[in-house]
């Protein structure tokens, strides 16, 4: 038995998710319509929901901290990296964008 999800926390965080410019503007407008209209999100939407949002929760960023990057654990999913296209370890929460260890050191000069 599946536990219902809290709409208005649900929305809540999307909203800032979408504010801050993380993921898929798009992508959070229709998931924001889903639950307003009580529809069920289907397992894509619910799977990128919780990717992103793992990510931030569990990332040790404060927000007076330098550390723009978060290590991508065995669970997560490994998009391409963004210059040579092997699999990412790790996620820039600064410009939303996954590297692998080798093109994750200077990619952004606005980091320091």
């Amino acid at each position: 038995m599946s536990t219902p999800i809290d709409s208005e926390k649900t929305v809540e965080i999307i909203e800032m998710m979408k504010l801050a410019k993380i993921g898929k503007y798009k992508k959070w407008e229709s998931m924001i319509k889903k639950i307003k209209n009580e529809q069920e999100l289907n397992p894509e939407e619910l799977e990128y929901y919780s990717n992103l949002t793992r990510i931030y929760k569990n990332s040790n960023v404060t927000p007076r901290s330098k550390v723009y990057h978060t290590r991508l654990s065995e669970l997560d999913e490994k998009p391409p990296c963004r210059e040579c296209g092997e699999d990412s370890t790790y996620y820039c929460n600064m410009n939303d964008q996954y590297f692998c260890t080798i093109h994750v050191v200077g990619h952004d000069k606005n980091e320091f």
